[in-house]
């Protein structure tokens, strides 16, 4: 067997040829990241909203957002009919779903409420506190069609333990193109913070009970005083919220 020896000059260059092949061969299309957090003229007016909420006359905990497993993922999952979908390995989420919903839905809450989300940090015992739960029971994906949400959520205040919880299903349509998605996802967030800011409020309204001090307080104080009592374990949802249903 014999060898034939390569020209000098193709024998110097031989090695970054074979790189050369080799990156060719793992190219592939760069991925595109996307974000449902607030931007552009509600990004840049977000600053001012925080200034304005130091002294809030009630705060938020909205806890972590659950999405169902299947699009749990960074690559969107798009359905493709009723009972398949896609993953699209170059379209991707920023973070994981549920933290853009998260991410989405504190921004609009502690705006549409003048508040602050506290949770995870510490805060005052005089100020009251409502915490916020979602659980995303579908978020589906029809490119050209629809983006939905449907989401069980619940507000709890913390001091009297009054729940409301509720259901809201946001089906917002949608153009051509990922972008379309992405927006009428944005746009599904927002109701969603609409209808959660609504029971915040109403929750916030719902009046405490008040009673007598006991016999031995009286005996010995002379004056009747009122002692907080709780207010009713849970009430109906706002009648603006979409979709919605009390727990009871």
């Amino acid at each position: 067997m014999t060898f034939r020896r390569l020209p000098l000059g193709l024998h110097a260059a031989f090695p970054a040829l074979v790189l050369a092949a080799a990156l060719a061969g793992c190219a592939s299309p760069g991925s595109r990241f996307y974000t449902l957090s607030p931007t552009g003229d509600a990004a840049r007016t977000a600053p001012a909203a925080a200034v304005s909420a130091g002294n809030p006359a009630w705060l938020i905990e909205l806890a972590p957002v659950d999405v169902p497993p299947q699009v749990a993922k960074a690559q969107f999952v798009v359905q493709t009919d009723a009972t398949q979908v896609r993953v699209l390995e170059q379209e991707r989420w920023a973070s994981m779903p549920g933290d853009e919903i998260r991410r989405a839905l504190s921004g609009d809450l502690t705006q549409q409420l003048n508040t602050i989300d506290v949770y995870g940090s510490p805060h005052p015992d005089n100020v009251p506190v409502y915490r916020v739960s979602v659980n995303v029971q579908r978020f589906e994906s029809w490119p050209g069609s629809h983006a939905l949400i449907d989401a069980v959520w619940s507000v709890r205040a913390l001091d009297s333990q009054t729940v409301m919880t509720c259901r809201s299903v946001l089906n917002e349509p949608v153009g051509e193109g990922y972008d379309a998605l992405v927006v009428g996802h944005r746009r599904a967030v927002a109701d969603l913070s609409q209808a959660i800011s609504s029971g915040v409020r109403a929750l916030a309204a719902v009046p405490l009970a008040s009673a007598p001090a006991s016999a031995k307080g009286g005996a010995t104080g002379g004056a009747k005083s009122a002692v907080r009592m709780k207010a009713p374990a849970s009430i109906a949802c706002p009648q603006m919220v979409p979709a919605a249903a009390s727990a009871g």
